[in-house]
C-alpha cells in the first residue's frame, strides 16, 4: 500500500472543548529543563564537549577534550539559576514540571529535593542530554529503560511523562511501547493533547514547544533581552486567551531552562509575564502530568476503523457504493497515497474524487447513467440503493402527487433525451420546490456544461453519504 504516515490533519476544524477545570479560558503550563551534568563532556564518557544552548557564540563540540568555559555555563544553571526559577515559581504558587535527565539529576540531589518539597513533577529528559538521530533502535530502547530505572531510583518514584528532545524518528514509538508513561512530549504539531495509536496502546501525547521557550536566548533568531521573551510570551498568551473567551480554550507551553531565563536579565521578562496571565481570570498553570490526568478522564481514546489503515477489499466494501454502482473509482483511490489525513468523511472523499476526475469521460460518463431518475421508475419501484432511497425520501420525493410525479417523469424524459445522461443533483442540499426549479434551469443548459456540473453534484452526494459514515 502507498501510505504516508504523517498526519497533516490532527482536529481538523472542530477541535475538542478541553473542558479545563474552573472552565479555563487557556491552560499555560511552564517547563523547567534540568539538563546540568548530563550534557555532553568527555567526563560523562562522551566524545567531545557540549556545543547547544549556551551563551557562547558559535560554539563548537572539541573533541576529545573538556570545554571548561561550557561546562562553567551548565554549572551556572545548577548553581544558581535553578534557585533563582525555584524562588519565582514557589513564590507565584505555580507548579513545575521538571524535564529531568536521569544522570543530571543524579548529581543534584539538593534540588531533587527542592523539586519533591515543591510539589513539582520530574518527568524524564532521557538519560543523557545527547543527540538521539543517529542512535540504533535497540541502543535507544535500552537508555529509555535505563534512564527510568535510574530515576526511580534517584526520585523515589518512576517518571510519568516523557521528552527526549534531540530525539530520533523511532522516539515516541519506543516510548509508547515502554508502556509506562501517562504522556509522551516528543512533538511540536498542536495546541491540544491527542492520543496515538501505537500498536495496541493508546498514547497520550502532549505537545511540547521551542517557540515559547527560553532556548532562543541561544539561537538565532532568537531574544537578546528578557522583555523580548516576555513580549513574545505576552503576545501568545492574550491571543489564547481570546480565543478561550470566544470557546475554543486550548494550552500554552512555556519552555525554560536553569543556565538560561535563569540569569538575572533574562527572568524579568518571565517574572513579568507571570505577572500579568496572574492578573487575569480563567487561568489554569498545572503541571503536565495534571493536563494528562484531566485530558484521560475527560477525553480518554476512542479508536475507530481508519481507511489508511484498512486492506483493498475492505475499503471497497465499505466506499464502493460512494459514487452510485461504481466500486472502481473505490479501487483506484485505495491506491494513492493515503495517511491519517484520509482518516476523515473529507480525507476519503478527496481520494474517491481524485480517482473520479481522473478518469476518462466515458467513465464518468457510466458513474452519472448508473445515477437513477429522480422519483422515477425504480424509486416507485423500491429498486434504488439504500443511499438513494434515503436521499430522496429525505426530499419528500417518496411522497408525490400523481400531478408532480407527472411533472417529473416528463422532464426526466426531456433531460435524458437532452443530455445523455440522468439529472443528477444532491438533494440533501434542496427541497422538493428548488429541485424542480433547478430541474427547469439546468436542462437548458448545453451538454459540457452540464456534463460538468452533473458531475460537481455526484462528487456533492458523495459527500453527504461519506459524512454519515466517519468523522
Amino acid at each position: 500500500m502507498n501510505r504516508y504516515t504523517r498526519d497533516m490533519r490532527g482536529y481538523g476544524q472542530t477541535p475538542p472543548d478541553p473542558k479545563w477545570p474552573g472552565n479555563a479560558k487557556v491552560a499555560v503550563q511552564f517547563v523547567l529543563n534540568y539538563e546540568e551534568g548530563a550534557e555532553n563532556c568527555v567526563l560523562h564518557g562522551d566524545d567531545a564537549s557540549e556545543a547547544f544552548l549556551s551563551d557562547i557564540p558559535g560554539a563548537a563540540p572539541w573533541p576529545g577534550k573538556r570545554h571548561w568555559n561550557m561546562e562553567s555555563m551548565y554549572e551556572y544553571g545548577a548553581r544558581a539559576g535553578f534557585w533563582r526559577l525555584h524562588r519565582l515559581f514557589t513564590g507565584a504558587g505555580i507548579p513545575l514540571t521538571i524535564y529531568g535527565v536521569a544522570r543530571a539529576l543524579s548529581r543534584s540531589p539538593e534540588q531533587v529535593q527542592a523539586m519533591k518539597d515543591a510539589g513539582w513533577e520530574i518527568a524524564s529528559h532521557g538519560l543523557k542530554w545527547i543527540e538521539h538521530k543517529d542512535m540504533p533502535e535497540d541502543a535507544e530502547r535500552a537508555a529509555i529503560a535505563e534512564a527510568v530505572r535510574l530515576h526511580t531510583e534517584v526520585v523515589g518514584e518512576r517518571p510519568r511523562g516523557w521528552y527526549t528532545g534531540r530525539c530520533s524518528e523511532n522516539t515516541v514509538r519506543l516510548t509508547a511501547e515502554e508502556g509506562g508513561f501517562a504522556y509522551v512530549s516528543d512533538t511540536y504539531d498542536d495546541d491540544l493533547p491527542y492520543w496515538m495509536e501505537v500498536g495496541n496502546r493508546d498514547q497520550l501525547i502532549i505537545p511540547y514547544t521551542l517557540e515559547a521557550n527560553d532556548m532562543r536566548f541561544a539561537t538565532a533568531p532568537g531574544w537578546v533581552t528578557g522583555q523580548d521573551f516576555g513580549d513574545y510570551l505576552t503576545d501568545a498568551f492574550d491571543t489564547l486567551y481570546a480565543e478561550g473567551a470566544a470557546g475554543r480554550p486550548a494550552m500554552m507551553t512555556v519552555g525554560l531552562h536553569c543556565r538560561l531565563v535563569g540569569r538575572p536579565g533574562k527572568i524579568a521578562g518571565l517574572q513579568r509575564f507571570i505577572e500579568h496571565i496572574q492578573a487575569h481570570d480563567g487561568v489554569w498553570t498545572p503541571r503536565r502530568i495534571d493536563i494528562a490526568d484531566h485530558w484521560a478522564k475527560t477525553h480518554p481514546p476512542k479508536r475507530f476503523e481508519r481507511p489508511s489503515q484498512m486492506d483493498k477489499a475492505r475499503f471497497v466494501s465499505l466506499y464502493g457504493s460512494i459514487f452510485e454502482h461504481s466500486p472502481w473509482i473505490a479501487e483506484r483511490a485505495f491506491d494513492l497515497e493515503l495517511g491519517p489525513a484520509h482518516d476523515s468523511a473529507a480525507g476519503v472523499h478527496n481520494a474517491l474524487c481524485r480517482a473520479f476526475r481522473i478518469a476518462t469521460e466515458d467513465e464518468r460518463l457510466g458513474v452519472l447513467t448508473a445515477h437513477p431518475d429522480l422519483a422515477g421508475k425504480l424509486a416507485a419501484a423500491g429498486k434504488l440503493t439504500a443511499e438513494s432511497t434515503s436521499e430522496q425520501a429525505g426530499a419528500g420525493l417518496d411522497y408525490l402527487t400523481d400531478e408532480e410525479r407527472e411533472t417529473f417523469t416528463k422532464l426526466n424524459t426531456a433531460y435524458v433525451e437532452k443530455h445523455g445522461f440522468p439529472f443528477i443533483i444532491a438533494v440533501r442540499d434542496h427541497d422538493k420546490a428548488s429541485i424542480l426549479a433547478n430541474f427547469h434551469t439546468r436542462i437548458d443548459n448545453d451538454r459540457d456544461t452540464e456534463f460538468a456540473e452533473a458531475c460537481r453534484q455526484v462528487e456533492r452526494i458523495a459527500q453527504f453519504r461519506l459524512k454519515d459514515l466517519l468523522p
